[in-house]
């Protein structure tokens, strides 16, 4: 018998690599928070008072191939994990972590500022700081007669 792990996402996996391979090769789609890839790395999103910022795990991937822009409100982080060479020898192996070329995109707010947005990797997780732009404070107009 056989001993099988059960996994309940993978049809929804099977589903979505199929979807991809359905829409590979057609112009890159323009919505908010798209994930379309090989593998989607997590992503937290956190404000704070005068920043953004966006973390997102990815292991084994090097900086050199990591991708950040921001263009018309929206910031993309595009990357590719390689792929470990194995050596199969007696028995099975068993292959669970993802590999292959990520996108991952998400619509900012008008107080982001595009200017001044860091990014920095380290022990596998991506940084990325968007400072806000400042607030510009409500003025009274005079009226004059």
């Amino acid at each position: 018998m056989t001993i099988t792990r059960y996994e309940p996402t993978d049809m929804w996996n099977r589903l979505q690599k199929q979807m991809s391979e359905l829409f590979r090769g057609m112009p890159e789609m323009e919505m908010s928070n798209v994930a379309t890839s090989q593998w989607m790395p997590l992503v937290d999103i956190k404000e704070e008072a005068d920043k953004f910022i966006i973390k997102a795990d990815i292991p084994g991937v090097k900086s050199e191939k990591i991708e950040v822009t921001m263009e018309h409100g929206a910031l993309t982080i595009r990357g590719e994990r390689q792929e470990e060479k194995r050596e199969e020898k007696e028995g099975y192996h068993r292959v669970e972590r993802s590999h292959g070329t990520f996108y991952r995109r998400f619509t900012m707010p008008d107080t982001a500022d595009a200017e001044h947005i860091k990014a920095s990797c380290r022990d596998g997780v991506l940084e990325i700081e968007v400072p806000k732009r400042a607030a510009s404070k409500a003025r009274r107009i005079e009226v004059k007669s």
